[in-house]
């Protein structure tokens, strides 16, 4: 049990440091390995509710970023995603071929870092529509798997170009969307009392692994950062598809 409450502490640890140091990666990372030890469905409330935490400790020190008119675009369809996502989880959420589907998810998300670190960002306007797909994408995988991050990543760099405008709202959307799937399932009864000992150690971690991450905010290059949640997404993407 402790070696378990260590390797918990460990992965959360690494990514809330992630989180903090480039504004995304929390669930990547720790969606990559808790899956490993826990249900779907527990390991996905358990990242959602730290990623609250994670985002609120971010949000706080940057409010004043926040861009309501880019940050509602985005927002509304991805409720409706979570919507979507909280009828999935609750139905699916103890079965373990859904595990699978999240390796080959991560998989392709290891892909899709991979190519877009080597593009330059697009120059051209957004297209309407371009909001309303990722939204609706971010919100639904981000219910289902915790790892809706990249959705939102993409829009919020094709949209600003200042990190923290970028960092800012992307946390804030982060807190709305965690908040409506925590209330979802709360409602529904999805949480038990065992779980009070991994939010417990969790809370810990994510706190001293965003922070530290926040320190290097502004030394660390992204693209470092990237490369290493990369290669950590990756290995428990393989973990996930061959141990389900």
């Amino acid at each position: 049990m402790i070696v378990e409450w260590g390797f918990i502490f460990i992965i959360i640890l690494i990514g809330g440091f992630v989180q903090g140091a480039s504004g995304f990666g929390f669930g990547l990372v720790a969606m990559g390995f808790l899956p490993l030890i826990l249900t779907l469905k527990d390991s996905t409330l358990i990242v959602i509710t730290l990623l609250l935490i994670s985002a609120l400790s971010i949000i706080f020190k940057i409010y004043q970023y926040i861009d309501g008119k880019g940050l509602l675009v985005i927002l509304i369809p991805a409720i409706f995603g979570r919507i979507a996502a909280f009828f999935v989880l609750s139905t699916y959420g103890e079965m373990d071929i859904l595990k699978t589907y999240l390796g080959l998810f991560l998989i392709g998300m290891v892909f899709y870092l991979l190519l877009n670190s080597r593009k330059a960002a697009p120059t051209t306007p957004m297209k309407p529509y371009v909001p309303v797909v990722l939204g609706l994408l971010g919100g639904f995988i981000g219910g289902v798997f915790a790892v809706g991050g990249p959705f939102f990543v993409f829009y919020f760099l094709l949209r600003y170009k200042e990190k923290h405008k970028y960092n800012a709202n992307m946390q804030a959307t982060v807190v709305v969307t965690s908040l409506l799937t925590l209330v979802l399932h709360g409602m529904n009864g999805d949480f038990h009392s065992a779980m009070a000992i991994y939010f417990f150690i969790g809370t810990i971690a994510v706190y001293i692994g965003t922070m530290v991450g926040l320190r290097w905010f502004e030394k660390l290059p992204s693209s470092l950062i990237k490369r290493f949640a990369i290669v950590l997404v990756a290995i428990a993407a393989i973990n996930l598809i061959f141990s389900s």
